[in-house]
Order: C-alpha cells, then sequence, then structure tokens
C-alpha cells in the first residue's frame, strides 16, 4: 500500500475546527419546537437517519432555545425543504428580538402548519415531515450535543414517494432535492446516477 502523497494536499490546522476551510454536503432540515407560549423554528445541516430503523438526530448546541425546548417537551418536529423553500429557511434562523418572542415575530409570518401527533409546527409544502419523540440527548461534543428521536409519524409529498415501477432519474429531475453545502451554499439536485454496487451487495 501506498503512502498518502502528501505534496497534493494541504494539512489542516486541527487547532482550530476544519468546516470553514472544506466544502461538504448535507441536507437542509428546519426542527419545529414548542417554545413557552408559542413556536420555534431553527435550520439545521448536520442532521441523519440514525440506522436503518425509525430514528433521527441532528447536531445542536444547549445555548440554542432548540435544545432547551426539545429537552422540556421531550418531542420536535423535522421538515425537508425543497430547493425553493431556502428563503424560508433563512428567515427561520433569525435572531430573536429583545422585546418579542420568535414566535411573534418570526414564525407567524413564515407558512406553518400544525403537526398531527406533537405539539410543534411544521414548514407547510415541505416534501417530507417527522414527527418525533426524544429519544437521547447525547452532550459533550465540545459546546455541542447530538439530539436524537423516535419518529412517531412520517409523511411525504406523493410526487417524491419511491415507487418500484417508477424511474428513479425521472422522478428525481422533476421533484428535486435540496441539499446543504456547508457553510454558506446551497445546491438543487436534479440529475442523479445509480451507484455502482458490487455483485451481491446487501447492506
Amino acid at each position: 500500500m501506498k503512502k498518502l502523497e502528501k505534496e497534493k494536499l494541504v494539512s489542516l490546522d486541527m487547532n482550530f475546527p476544519i468546516w470553514d476551510f472544506i466544502y461538504t454536503v448535507a441536507p437542509l432540515i428546519v426542527v419545529g419546537t414548542k417554545e413557552n407560549d408559542g413556536y420555534s423554528l431553527a435550520p439545521k445541516h448536520m442532521a441523519t437517519p440514525l440506522g436503518l430503523d425509525n430514528y433521527f438526530g441532528f447536531v445542536c448546541t444547549p445555548r440554542h432555545g432548540t435544545y432547551g425546548n426539545i429537552k422540556r417537551t421531550k418531542e420536535f418536529t423535522i421538515s425537508f425543504l425543497k430547493p425553493n423553500q431556502v428563503i424560508t429557511a433563512s428567515l427561520s434562523a433569525s435572531l430573536r428580538d429583545g422585546t418579542m418572542s420568535k414566535s411573534k415575530g418570526i414564525i407567524q409570518a413564515l407558512p406553518i402548519v400544525k403537526a398531527t401527533t406533537v405539539d410543534a409546527p411544521l414548514v407547510k409544502d415541505a416534501y417530507l415531515y417527522f414527527e418525533c419523540e426524544l429519544f437521547k440527548i447525547i452532550d459533550g461534543f465540545a459546546g455541542n450535543s447530538i439530539i436524537t428521536g423516535k419518529i412517531k409519524k412520517a409523511y411525504v409529498e406523493k410526487q417524491y414517494l419511491r415507487l418500484s415501477d417508477q424511474d428513479e432519474q425521472e422522478q428525481l429531475k422533476e421533484n428535486h432535492l435540496l441539499a446543504y453545502i456547508a457553510n454558506g451554499r446551497f445546491a438543487k439536485i436534479c440529475e442523479t446516477y445509480n451507484f455502482p454496487f458490487p455483485k451481491d451487495f446487501k447492506r
């Protein structure tokens, strides 16, 4: 086995977080929570399914209201947005005004609907929704934590439902996916290819 060809690479300084020096592809979701007498929405990109069962998690910090809301209520929602909803995601990240709650100042101005099994909002017209109960919070990633939930209910827009008799490439060409290019950019995914799995591959 040959050694890594370092002359083609730049060694990143591990005394600093590396994520500001590289691009990575991630989903862009919005987390909905109950906050006091109102509600809160917060976009997240460090988010992922947790295994092949119905669990989902995302990175958050205890300094944010989302963390405290979920710790208190033990539930939250996830909305997977379409590319034309980037502005909604951006607005949901707006900082609170000291004279007005985020719910009154921001949430009321956004297109939202109420979840069916938890007391939290969803972003209207997203293509995929999760309604989750808190599974566990894992603290200790420096100033960050992983919040994990068990999915109680899930809904998908009909055009995005995977069907065996449907051409996947054409389906995604017509129904685009949103990707967050960390940090600070986004992409509309409309061209996809079959992954070249080895023969007899099983997950």
